[in-house]
Parts: structure tokens; C-alpha cells; sequence
């Protein structure tokens, strides 16, 4: 008997804060709201299973919004950068 391999929804666990990809606007936004460029922010990389779960591609910044008990919800953000 083969064993069938199932696919899980990483950004539907629990654990997984809630990741999406932002648009163009958004980071020209982003990037004059806090003085940055794409080499200011903190990296995260194209083989990351959340960033292969939401579609992105390099050069890509992701918005991760984060939950937690002191803080309530907060929102980070990350520049998808390519395997090397």
C-alpha cells in the first residue's frame, strides 16, 4: 500500500503569524514612512516555507503581522532575498 503525501497550509497553523506580500504603493510608502531602502531591511529567504506559501519572489518585502500578549499586534517586515 502507497503512502499518500499530504500538503499543509503552513500559514493556517497556529504558530505561523499571518505573512502577505505588499504592492508596489505599499512599499514606496513604507520605505519614505520609515527612511529605509531595500539593504535596511532585516532578510528573509526565498526558500523560507512561508514565503513559497504566499507566492513570493525575490526582492519581495513581506508584511508579518505578529501577535502577542504585552504588545497586542504588531507588524514587521522583511525583504525576500535569493538563495546563495
Amino acid at each position: 500500500m502507497a503512502e499518500e503525501k499530504k500538503e499543509i497550509d503552513i500559514l493556517k497553523h497556529e504558530l505561523v503569524p499571518k505573512h502577505r506580500i505588499l504592492n508596489e504603493e505599499e512599499k514606496k510608502k513604507l520605505f519614505e514612512k520609515y527612511g529605509v531602502k531595500y539593504k535596511d531591511l532585516p532578510r528573509i529567504n526565498l526558500k523560507d516555507p512561508a514565503v513559497v506559501a504566499v507566492g513570493a519572489k525575490a526582492w519581495d518585502v513581506i508584511e508579518i503581522e505578529r501577535k502577542s500578549l504585552t504588545a497586542g499586534e504588531t507588524k514587521y517586515y522583511r525583504v525576500v532575498v535569493p538563495n546563495r
